[in-house]
């Protein structure tokens, strides 16, 4: 038996997002640039699909750009308001993605532009006091600050930091790619200016993604080629995984509810019996706080023999689940992001695990087993 406890890496294409792609793949090959009316029939189920998405996003169709996923949109958002839209520079975070972090820094070298670090508080929450005082002074800026950290559960408050570059003249980039669908977004009244999304993050796809460009924010492609995505992204479309992403999210907000509550049960079973097995044991970033991303655990465990090799060791009882790096030991060194917040702690090893729509009570007691094998006492 095995058990897969890595949804925020990627997560199972839903049986219902699979039938709804099979016969676009069949049945609609058509270019949708052509004007013969096969194309003409690809081209409509993309509009279709698009309209759909941005009435789960309560924002114009015209706003939503496809992409091969969020690692591309987020880079189209950060290239495009530096080339586009005349930022000279850019806030972000030492905890973010590295599509950010990495993309930043490019733009640091080849553009020129000036690079900041926002604080984070000892609860991994940004310091907003530190942001106010970043926005203040400078030249015009984007801030990029991504929804929910991908490992440690850590929510930011989007509202809040959308007001102070309103504030301030500042354009705002999120990457959602983790609590799309997973929260409810309103880009009717939500102060933002680019947010990213990708499908495989919540039973669709992998390959498609989108972001989202405020309207009235005038940005130029990143790929070049031919006009599609109106000249912003270049190549034909990938219509069929259009489709999936459209499916995946008429799923995911059609019962969102129902899902939440279930995986907030599962985290707090896994939790509830953490603690009671280690005493010592810690969740980084308090991901074990109903507050945080209900769909990421980040523990660290109490010192043990066996913690450089803690993630080999759960893969060979079954259990999928992800941690830091690992250097030629074995030994986990740990994530950029638990090092940016000062969780990293070399004796203890550093776990994530992320739950989806398909896990069970089940595969938590099946996983807590394996736990306690894994790091049952020295000598027993």
């Amino acid at each position: 038996m095995s058990v897969y406890l890595d949804n925020a890496a990627t997560t199972a294409v839903a049986p219902e997002v699979l039938e709804a792609m099979i016969p676009v793949l069949r049945d609609h090959y058509g270019n949708p640039s052509s004007s013969h009316s096969i194309g003409r029939k690809s081209r409509v189920i993309i509009e279709q699909n698009r309209r759909s998405i941005a009435g789960h996003m309560g924002c114009h169709p015209r706003t939503i750009y496809f992409t091969s996923g969020g690692t591309e949109a987020d880079n189209l958002a950060l290239r495009s308001a530096v080339r586009d839209l005349g930022c000279q520079r850019i806030i972000t975070s030492a905890a973010e993605h590295s599509a950010v972090i990495k993309t930043a820094e490019s733009l640091q070298r080849t553009s020129g532009i000036e690079l900041e670090l926002v604080r984070h508080l000892e609860d991994g929450v940004i310091d907003y006091a530190h942001l106010e005082e970043l926005l203040a002074n400078g030249p015009k800026t984007l801030v990029s600050l991504m929804h929910a950290n991908n490992e440690v559960a850590v929510v930011q408050d989007l509202e809040r930091i959308g007001q102070l570059c309103r504030a301030n003249q500042a354009l705002f980039h999120t990457d959602t790619v983790q609590t799309m669908c997973h929260y409810r977004f309103d880009l009717r009244s939500l102060p933002v200016d680019f947010i990213t999304c990708s499908a495989h993050k919540f039973h669709g796809p992998k390959g498609i993604g989108f972001l989202y460009i405020a309207q009235g924010l005038k940005v130029g492609g990143q790929i070049e080629g031919g006009s599609q995505e109106r000249a912003v992204r270049g190549g034909t479309e990938n219509i069929h995984s259009i489709v999936g992403l459209s499916r995946a999210m008429d799923l995911a907000y059609g019962d969102l509810e129902k899902h939440e509550q279930h995986i907030r049960a599962l985290k707090a079973k896994m939790v509830g019996e953490l603690r009671a097995l280690f005493p010592d044991i810690r969740f980084n970033g308090n991901s074990d706080d109903p507050s945080r991303l209900y769909t990421v655990l980040n523990v660290s465990f109490p010192p043990h023999p066996k913690s450089g090799m803690a993630l080999f060791l759960l893969d060979l009882e079954g259990i999928a689940c992800s941690g830091g790096s690992a250097c030629s030991s074995g030994a986990t060194l740990g994530s950029h992001v638990l090092r940016a917040l000062d969780y990293h702690d070399s004796s203890r090893a550093s776990l994530r695990f992320s739950f989806g729509r398909y896990n069970t009570d089940s595969d938590v007691e099946f996983a807590m087993k394996a736990i306690a094998r894994v790091f049952s006492p020295v000598g027993e």
